[in-house]
Order: C-alpha cells, then structure tokens, then sequence
C-alpha cells in the first residue's frame, strides 16, 4: 500500500443551473443545463450515498448515481493545464471535480480501493469519461477530447458509509484489492485499446468495476 500521504485539497459543490439563450448565435451561448459550476466548501459537509450534500447533476442518465457519488481530480494536473491552456488562473474545481486530490494521479489509484475519510468511507468504482460540459464550460471546444487523449481524466467514488467530511482532511488507504487495475490502466483500455479483447475481458470481469462500465465492456467483446 502506498505510503504517500494524500488529502482533499478543497471541495466543491453546486447545483443545477440553466444557462445561456436559446437563439444565440454562437452554441457556446446556446441555452444548456449544469451541475458543472461549483463552489468551494470551507465547512464539514454530510456526504450522502448519491452525493455531497449541496451538489447535484442536470444529466442523471449519465452523471451521478450510486457509481458516481463523488467525482474526483489530481491537483497535480492543474500545472499541466495552467501552462497548457496559458491559463495561470485556472482553480482547483475547474473540471468539474467534487474531491481536489493532493497526492496521487491516475497512475496511482485502483479500481476497489477503499479509503476513510472523516466519518465517510469510500470506493473507486471507475474513471472518470469528461463530457461536452467540460470544453462548453471554459468554451474549449476539444477540451474533454484533449482530456479523453492525454489519460487526465479524474475518477469516481461510490459511497461505502456516509458522514461528516472536511476540505484538507487525510484520506485513508483501507484495502486495495485489484492493484493491477490502475485507474490510468482502466482509462486506457475503455477509450484507446479498442481491439485489445482479452484485456477488455480481463477489466470487465473485476467485480468492483462500476456496473455501467462493465456493461459496456462485455458489449464490446461480443461484438464481431
């Protein structure tokens, strides 16, 4: 197990909104609907099965649920992205993320892995696929394709037991019990390794795996 220390750097929840017209001009100003802005948390916050209390999706048939309570992102990309885009400004919450993550990247987490946090106790069930919102938010139109190509894609938390949780707090490593199957590992056979069936195989048979991705997965390898 690893012994680097990570904490949730801040958190961030927001609210359904609608947004921009529907006759603009431009469809980056055309009337859309999202969760995608969020504010800081400074206070303990109750995290619930589905979610951070204060926090909600506009699209539940692909964001949220039991698999997707919790969305989670690397601060240590947010370097990558600053010199990427020339934006020096860009602050953590900025890809739509509920945990900002000191201390480990796709590299470094595994479907299954447990952790403890405050009174909370999460899993990993999946990485993280960026939608439209993601480029229509910072009006980057590749934005999530460039997400979706370069592997810095964040991961998802199911919620094993709720509680109070706190930006800054220790997340604890409990179990890991699937360490070959790195989130970076997952990303790369769902989005790149197409034809790869016995991997696919292999990623759809782990139990912890969310259920949508491992859904998908069976698809593929029973297609011609």
């Amino acid at each position: 197990m690893t012994s680097t220390r990570i904490t949730v750097a801040t958190m961030q929840v927001g609210l359904p909104k609608t947004l921009g017209q529907d006759d603009a001009p431009d469809p980056m100003d055309r009337l859309w609907r999202t969760g995608f802005f969020k504010r800081p948390v400074v206070d303990p916050i109750w995290l619930g099965a589905t979610n951070l209390e204060g926090d909600g999706q506009a699209d539940l048939k692909n964001h949220g649920g039991v698999d997707k309570a919790v969305l989670a992102y690397s601060a240590h990309h947010y370097d990558y992205w600053k010199s990427h885009l020339h934006w020096p400004e860009l602050p953590y919450g900025a890809f739509g993320e509920n945990f900002t993550i000191v201390g480990q990247t796709e590299s470094e987490v595994c479907v299954g892995d447990t952790y403890g946090l405050g009174e909370a106790k999460v899993q990993v069930s999946q990485p993280r696929k960026p939608c439209w919102k993601l480029s229509r938010r910072w009006r980057i139109p590749d934005l999530a394709q460039q997400v979706l190509a370069n592997g810095r894609s964040g991961w998802y938390f199911r919620v094993l037991q709720e509680g109070l949780v706190a930006p800054g707090q220790a997340m604890r490593l409990i179990h890991r019990p699937y360490p070959e199957w790195t989130i970076a590992r997952a990303h790369q056979i769902m989005h790149h390794d197409f034809h790869d069936r016995a991997a696919t195989l292999a990623l759809a048979n782990c139990p912890l795996l969310s259920e949508n991705w491992r859904e998908k997965l069976i698809r593929r390898t029973q297609s011609p």
